[in-house]
């Protein structure tokens, strides 16, 4: 019985511990993938030769990697005007602090072309998954990220 809870314990419980979901939760931002709305929590698989990407038990969209045309990376910084009122009407010293402090959202976007269907969504990755997600799309795409905020449009 010992060597029994010993094999358990040392083989079977760290197999099921790391046995668990390769996807990277996103929040979709719009595109053109069907049923599903902006704003709603998605997982995204990167896989070798596609990508896809799953609400819930369902898959709402299949990218082939070949078929990707760009890769688009974009910030959206703005301060907590909010917060530091809400927090500035109990202490007015934390809330003088609070309107000095930044937040960012990270967004990529993908676009492609598969024999003439054309397609593209935009989704918001957390900032400590957005760079690996970047460099996955990079390395099964082989297209190179471009920056938004390096993109400037001059009247």
């Amino acid at each position: 019985m010992k060597n029994f809870i010993a094999f358990f314990l040392c083989v079977l419980l760290p197999v099921t511990v790391f046995a668990g979901d390769n996807g990277t939760k996103i929040v979709y931002d719009g595109g053109s993938l069907q049923g599903v709305k902006s704003g709603a929590d998605v997982r995204l698989y990167i896989e070798g030769d596609k990508i896809r990407v799953m609400k819930g038990n369902e898959e709402v969209g299949v990218i082939s990697a070949s078929a990707i045309t760009e890769i688009s990376y974009g910030q959206d910084v703005h301060r907590r005007v909010g917060t530091a009122i809400g927090v500035g009407v109990f202490t007015l010293g934390l809330g003088a602090f609070m309107l000095l402090s930044k937040s960012k959202k990270h967004f990529i976007g993908l676009t492609w072309d598969d024999n003439g269907k054309k397609g593209g969504f935009a989704f918001q990755a957390d900032k400590n998954d957005y760079r690996g997600l970047l460099a996955g799309l990079e390395g099964v795409s082989g297209k190179k990220a471009v920056d938004s905020s390096e993109m400037t449009v001059k009247n």
